[in-house]
Parts: structure tokens; sequence; C-alpha cells
């Protein structure tokens, strides 16, 4: 599913992208994404902008809240590496970001900020109560981005 708000840009006469953003929290669905927005960004000749947000906003502030960001961070650099290395093996130029804050936020700020024309992200496909309880990173970039957000699916019975 291709989602391009009102606002975006009109496609250039190539139809291509100049910046790809790959946003990651090492999950399945956000490497299947991943593989998609290289094979993209490969296509158009792109940069590919792989981003994690360590997110510690949900936990209460304490003891532990140290240790917990140090591990969401090891992750985050964890799957930055791991997409780098897969953008090399594919000749893609890549650069990662390693942030902090909601998702969606950092998402959409990076956006603004880097000059993206494509966003590339996976999505769980949850529905109902657990959309409603968990919140929906790509819904809510989906809703609110200005630019074209490509958005591959989850396999599986998510």
């Amino acid at each position: 599913v291709l989602a391009v708000p009102p606002a975006s840009p009109e496609p250039t006469v190539d139809g291509g992208y100049g910046s790809v953003l790959l946003p990651t929290d090492g999950s399945e669905p956000a490497t299947v994404a991943v593989e998609w927005g290289i094979a993209l960004a490969e296509t158009y000749d792109a940069t590919g902008h792989a981003i994690y947000s360590a997110d510690t906003s949900r936990f209460p502030v304490g003891d532990g809240v140290d240790e917990l960001f140090a591990t969401l961070e090891q992750r985050g650099e964890d799957a930055l590496a791991t997409v780098r290395e897969r953008a090399t093996e594919a000749g893609v130029s890549a650069r990662g970001t390693l942030a902090s804050g909601p998702p969606a936020r950092v998402i959409l700020e990076y956006v603004d900020d880097n000059d993206i024309d494509l966003v590339v992200m996976g999505t769980h496909g949850r529905s109902g109560i657990r959309r409603r309880l968990l919140g929906s990173v790509t819904e809510n970039v989906v809703r609110n981005a200005d630019v074209p957000v490509f958005c591959v699916p989850a396999g599986g019975d998510e």
C-alpha cells in the first residue's frame, strides 16, 4: 500500500526518489519493509536513511530506566547495523540514526529535517482493541506525513 498525502509534492518527471527513510525496530515486519525500501532505493539510486527510536517515554522514571535505555540503544545499534549491511550489499548508500522519543514523532521529525522523499515501513496489521491499546506507529505516520508512505504488511497471523 502506498499512501500519498494531499500535501505531497507532485512526482518528478522521472518518478524517482532521492532519499528513502527506513524506520526499523528490528522486528520481522520492519525487516521485510527494509528489504522493500532498499530495493526501491536501489531502483531510484536513492540514499537510504535508517532510523531506530529508543523510546522510554512509556516507562516510569526510576531505578532501571538507565539500564532499559542502554538495552534499547544496543538493540537499535544492532538493527541499524543490519540495515547498513544489507544496503551495502545492494550497493545502496545508507546512513543510520539512533534517536530517542516516541517513534512516530521521531520519524515525522526526521522526514521534515532531512528532506526525505519516501518512507517505507512495516505494519503489523493490528485492529480493534490491540491497535487502540498499543497504538500504531505506521498509522500515525501515514496520517501525518507530508510525503508518500509505502506500507509493507507483516506476513503470518499477526
